[in-house]
C-alpha cells in the first residue's frame, strides 16, 4: 500500500478496529517511551557515580547536554515540512531506544555525554511532536480526561521498568548493560511495530509548518519558560540528593521510584477530571502552590538534616503535583488556533529548554557549594509560575487569553 493511500482521516478512522485507531496509538506511544527513558532515569545517578566518578557539576553538564535538544526543539517545524509527524514521533522513538541501549557501551564522560545527547534528540523530538498530536487527535470535551489516561498508561509501563529493575537487580545480578539493552530494545521494537502497522491519521485543519510566535499566546509561553526552569531542578537534583546525601543503592532508588508511580497511576486519572471540574487556573495555582512548599522543604533537609524518610515523602509529593502540568496543555488547545498546534508545541518546547541550557550546568556548581540554596531558588521559581498561574481566566479561551485579554479589547473598541 503505498503511503498516500495509507492516509486517513481521524472521522474514517472510527471505523478501523480499536487497537488501530488514533487514540490507541497514543496510549501504545504513552506506554513505549517511558520504558526507554525510565530506564535510563533510574540507572543514571547510580550509572555515573559508580562507572565515572561524576561530582555534582558532572551532572549538572550530563543535564545540560541532554536538554539542549529540547531548546533545539523548534527545530521540528523544518522537518515535518517533509515528513509527517506521526512518522517523526516513531522514528524518534527509536532513536531515543537505541541510545538507551547503547549507554553501558561507553562508559566514559565523552561517550556519556554523546549517547545523552542522542537519546535527548529522541526524546525531545518525540515529546514535541507527541503534545501536538494529542492536541490534534483529541477532542476539547475529552481531552483533560484522556491526557490524564495516557499520564496513568506512561505510568504503568514506568512501573513495569522500575519493579523489574528493584525485583531482579540484585536477584539475578543484572548489569548496567543488560538492564539498558533490555529496556531501550523494546521501546524499538514497540516503535517500529507501530511505523508499520498503523495508517497514518490525518487531522481536520492542516498545520501551519513554520515558526509562529502570538503576542496572545504570551501567559502560555511564560509559563512554559517557569515549568522548564524548576523542572531541571527535580529532575537533575532531586534524585541525585537521595544518592549523594544517603548513599541510596539502585534497588533503593527504582524502590522509591515504584512508589511514585503506584500512586501516579492512582492519581493520574483524576488528575485530568479535576482540570475538566475545577478548571486550568485553579488546578495551576494548587500544582504551584504545593511546589512552592515543597521546594521550601527540601531546603530543610539539607539546614535543619532531616531523615531520608522525610526527603524520600517530599520525593513522591513533588512528583504527583507535576502532573497537573497538563493543564497547561489544555490551557493552549482552548486558545490556540487549531493550525497553530504543531508549531506552537515545536516553540514551547523551546521556550521550556530556554533556562535548561544553562540552569544545570550553574546550578551544578552551586551544589558544590550549598545544595540547600538550589532548592530555594527552585521554590521562587515555583513562585513566579503561582503567580502567572492566577493571570489565566476561569473560562480561557481565543480572545480570552489572560484576565487581561477582554480589558484590552474593550479598550481597543
Amino acid at each position: 500500500m503505498s503511503q498516500l493511500r495509507n492516509i486517513m482521516s481521524l472521522d474514517s478512522a472510527m471505523g478501523l478496529p480499536l487497537w488501530r485507531r488514533p487514540i490507541t496509538l497514543l496510549f501504545l506511544m504513552a506506554f513505549a517511551m517511558p520504558i526507554a527513558f525510565f530506564t535510563w532515569y533510574a540507572l543514571l545517578n547510580n550509572f555515573v557515580k559508580e562507572v565515572a566518578s561524576f561530582d555534582g557539576a558532572d551532572i549538572g553538564l550530563l543535564h545540560t547536554i541532554r536538554e539542549v535538544p529540547g531548546f533545539l526543539a523548534v527545530g521540528v517545524i523544518a522537518v515535518i515540512i517533509f515528513v509527517r509527524e506521526q512518522i517523526l514521533g516513531l522514528v524518534s522513538l527509536m532513536l531515543l531506544g537505541a541510545a538507551t541501549a547503547l549507554t553501558a557501551q561507553f562508559p566514559q564522560l565523552s561517550g556519556i555525554l554523546l549517547l545523552t545527547f542522542l537519546s535527548s534528540v529522541g526524546f525531545h523530538y518525540y515529546e514535541t511532536v507527541n503534545q501536538s498530536l494529542q492536541l490534534q487527535w483529541l477532542p476539547k470535551d475529552q481531552a483533560p480526561q484522556i491526557l490524564g489516561w495516557l499520564l496513568a498508561a506512561g505510568s504503568a509501563a514506568t512501573f513495569i521498568v522500575y519493579f523489574v529493575i528493584m525485583v531482579l537487580w540484585e536477584t539475578l545480578g543484572l548489569t548496567y548493560n543488560i538492564v539498558f539493552m533490555v529496556g531501550g530494545g523494546l521501546t524499538c521494537a514497540i516503535a517500529l511495530f507501530a511505523l508499520l502497522v498503523y495508517p497514518q491519521f490525518e487531522a481536520p485543519h492542516p498545520q501551519i509548518k513554520r515558526m509562529v510566535l502570538r503576542r496572545r499566546y504570551w501567559l502560555y509561553y511564560a509559563l512554559q519558560f517557569m515549568s522548564g526552569a524548576r523542572r531541571q531542578i527535580f529532575m537533575v537534583f532531586a534524585g541525585f540528593m537521595m544518592v549523594e546525601k544517603f548513599g541510596f543503592e539502585v534497588h533503593e532508588v527504582v524502590g522509591l521510584y515504584l512508589v511514585n508511580l503506584v500512586i501516579n497511576m492512582c492519581v493520574a486519572p483524576f488528575l485530568g477530571k479535576i482540570v475538566a471540574r475545577f478548571g486550568e487556573r485553579n488546578a495551576l495555582v494548587f500544582e504551584y502552590t504545593g511546589l512552592v512548599c515543597v521546594f521550601l522543604a527540601y531546603g530543610g533537609v539539607y539546614f535543619f538534616d532531616w531523615s531520608f524518610h522525610v526527603a524520600a515523602f517530599l520525593y513522591v509529593i513533588d512528583h504527583m503535583f507535576f502532573g497537573l502540568a497538563l493543564a497547561m496543555k489544555t490551557y493552549f488547545q482552548k486558545i490556540g488556533d487549531p493550525g497553530d498546534i504543531a508549531p506552537t508545541a515545536a516553540v514551547a518546547f523551546t521556550i521550556n529548554h530556554i533556562a535548561a541550557v544553562f540552569l544545570p550546568v550553574l546550578l551544578g556548581l552551586l551544589w558544590l557549594v550549598s545544595p540547600a540554596v538550589v532548592f530555594l531558588l527552585a521554590a521562587a521559581m515555583a513562585g513566579v509560575s503561582l503567580t502567572l498561574a492566577t493571570m489565566i481566566p476561569r473560562h480561557p479561551q481565543k480572545g480570552h487569553e489572560t484576565i487581561f485579554s477582554r480589558a484590552v479589547t474593550a479598550a481597543a473598541e
